[in-house]
């Protein structure tokens, strides 16, 4: 056995001999790990050399070769060296933008008997260098299920950095650019010759767990419930569709295109389906991003028959086709055509149609927030601040500027809220007025005499406090009959809750 022969041309460079030394002592006895490892590393030092684009069918021929050794699990150290090399030619092959896809089909057919050690930096090298392909690269999705979402290393979960900039993490990149791929779907043709795209929903359900897996143990991953969003709806599953992308939504609830995707989970008669597009136009953007969105409002607005409004979101459309020289689709053609277009005068704007639907749009987003009802106590209309009133363990206060109009004392609200600090200050996800004669735990109605003390200047009906501004603008006076309504309210000076009048009727 010349092993160490071997060892010491590699040495020298003397590539050549070296192989013809490993290669005699492998034809006479195949079966000799010592002579596998041997010819392998000789092998592997050829790959090194040729882990180009140029050399391809000699790289390709040496991967063979690697293959008919047969080299056992435990070689994994040479396995591990070639993994470098394989991703370095991918790696090549991902910077030619007419890359040959055929060329690395055959590269991942020959390393598919490899025992790569995973996980392992080598493994997760190869996988982003396949990565770059995606795009554009057809056969990505049966890499990635070769390579196995199983076999990431801890640091493939952390995000990277290239040019001093964060980028997100491989994880996050391998997820997002599988969900690309099987919602891209693949062409087929018909019968009839007629070419269509078929998704192939047996791995899009077979995949979703995955993403449900990586989105509760990575909350940190924006992305994922996006794209969970996205083949739901294209699996058709109504049911799971809002609640999976409410959390990824609310992160990003100042971007139009979620507003867009939330529109698509609800039918075309749904109003909850044109509350979302104008939430999505309502939001600063360029106007070349939103045609799109403005094409799927006039849609709507058009079956609803809100013909002005229709009209005005389709002026905007073309006016921003012909700005940049675009085409006009036939849908914008057809409606252009119309006898309703042709008579009917468009708005300057649809602000105020937009307007009209954001409250519903935000309930949407937080619908999975229980709705509390709550009592106004207190206005400071100088900076659109009211204080609240839940009951005897919940208060507090909040800005109401631009999404309730004129609150005053006594006013019953469903709020929901998404945050609050140590000093009582809430945060709103949505709120609206209710009718005088909701029921609430911080209000209630009371009735009997007044009970005014000699020389004091408030006043009690029963438990009910009335202080000394309610018994002046009501003229009120001892052992009157009245009856009112009081609201659950904090005496600060004796530590305690009480009933507090803030209507009140003498009869």
């Amino acid at each position: 056995m010349s092993y160490k022969e071997v060892q010491e041309l590699k040495k020298l460079k003397k590539l050549d001999e070296a192989y013809r030394v490993a290669m005699n002592d492998f034809a006479l006895d195949p079966e000799n790990i010592w002579n596998k490892r041997s010819l392998g590393w000789v092998l592997y030092e050829y790959l090194k050399v040729n882990a180009n684009i140029e050399n391809y069918d000699k790289f390709l021929d040496l991967l063979i070769q690697i293959n008919q050794l047969e080299l056992p699990v435990e070689e994994n150290l040479i396995f591990e060296k070639c993994a470098f090399q394989i991703g370095k030619i991918i790696f090549s092959y991902s910077k030619d933008e007419k890359f040959d896809n055929s060329k690395i089909n055959m590269i991942l057919e020959k390393i598919q008997l490899f025992h790569f050690p995973k996980p392992s930096e080598s493994y997760s090298f190869i996988c982003k260098a396949f990565y770059k392909c995606s795009k554009s690269w057809p056969n990505f999705i049966h890499f990635c299920d070769w390579w196995g979402f199983e076999n990431f290393s801890p640091q493939d979960y952390l995000k990277e950095e290239f040019n001093d900039r964060k980028q997100i993490s491989l994880v996050e990149k391998m997820y997002i650019a599988y969900s690309k791929k099987l919602l891209e779907g693949e062409l087929k043709q018909s019968d009839g010759g007629q070419v269509f795209t078929k998704i192939d929903k047996i791995k899009i359900e077979k995949f979703i767990p995955k993403l449900n897996s990586i989105i509760k143990e990575h909350p940190e991953f924006q992305y994922p419930p996006y794209y969970q969003a996205k083949l739901l709806i294209a699996m058709g599953d109504e049911q799971n569709i809002l609640s999976s992308f409410l959390p990824f939504a609310k992160q990003k609830r100042n971007d139009f295109w979620v507003w867009d995707l939330l529109s698509d989970m609800f039918q075309q008669q749904d109003e909850r389906k044109i509350a979302c597009l104008c939430k999505a136009l309502s939001l600063k953007n360029p106007e070349d991003f939103v045609i799109k969105t403005r094409q799927k409002l006039a849609e709507v607005l058009i079956d609803e028959q809100k013909y002005q409004e229709a009209k005005t979101e389709i002026v905007k459309i073309v006016n921003i086709r012909s700005e940049n020289q675009w085409k006009i689709p036939k849908q914008i053609i057809d409606w252009m055509e119309s006898s309703w277009y042709k008579s009917t005068i468009p708005l300057n704007d649809n602000k105020l149609l937009y307007q009209s639907y954001i409250k519903l749009a935000d309930e949407i987003l937080f619908e999975d927030i229980p709705e509390e009802t709550v009592v106004v106590e207190f206005v400071n209309e100088s900076k659109s601040i009211l204080n609240f009133v839940k009951d005897n363990n919940k208060h507090g206060f909040f800005k109401y500027s631009e999404i309730i109009e004129n609150p005053k004392i006594g006013d019953i609200l469903n709020v929901r809220f998404i945050s609050n600090d140590q000093n009582g200050f809430y945060k709103l996800a949505s709120i609206k007025k209710m009718s005088d004669n909701t029921k609430c735990e911080a209000l209630k109605e009371f009735e009997g005499l007044i009970k005014i003390k000699e020389n004091c200047v408030f006043g009690f009906v029963d438990d009910v406090f009335l202080d000394q501004t309610i018994i002046k603008k009501y003229d009120l006076k001892k052992d009157d009959p009245s009856r009112g309504k009081a609201i659950l309210s904090y005496n600060k000076k004796r530590n305690e809750w009480g009933w507090k009048a803030i209507t009140i009727e003498v009869y």
